[in-house]
């Protein structure tokens, strides 16, 4: 198991209340995100939580893998569903790391110039 994702949330959520109280405005600005994506509403909240949990694993950010794969469930995500949003991100996170690789050659062949 790569984690115990119940504490590493329970922790999250311990620390998150502590920075909160150390620097509550940028923790006010920082929820603010999240309600201004939700807003106009064009996407339903598992489709939104589908989403992030992509960003999550191309981010590498376990805490953000465990907190929006526990709304995408809240949200009514399947496993399926679930697997099928990481397929995408994983295509996309290939695709760019080829992408990079390409910047990388023409920096290499500017640069040895």
């Amino acid at each position: 198991m790569f984690s115990h994702w119940p504490d590493l949330l329970g922790t999250i959520k311990k620390s998150f209340g502590a920075l909160s109280q150390s620097n509550p405005k940028m923790v006010k600005a920082y929820m603010a995100l999240g309600d201004a994506a939700a807003e106009n509403n064009v996407l339903d909240a598992k489709t939104r939580e589908l989403i992030a949990l992509a960003v999550a694993i191309t981010t590498r950010c376990d805490g953000c893998i465990g907190s929006h794969s526990a709304a995408a469930i809240a949200a009514g995500a399947t496993r399926e569903e679930v697997a099928a949003a990481l397929a995408t991100a994983i295509s996309l996170n290939a695709g760019a790391a080829y992408i990079y690789s390409l910047h990388a050659l023409e920096a290499y062949d500017a640069l040895k110039q």
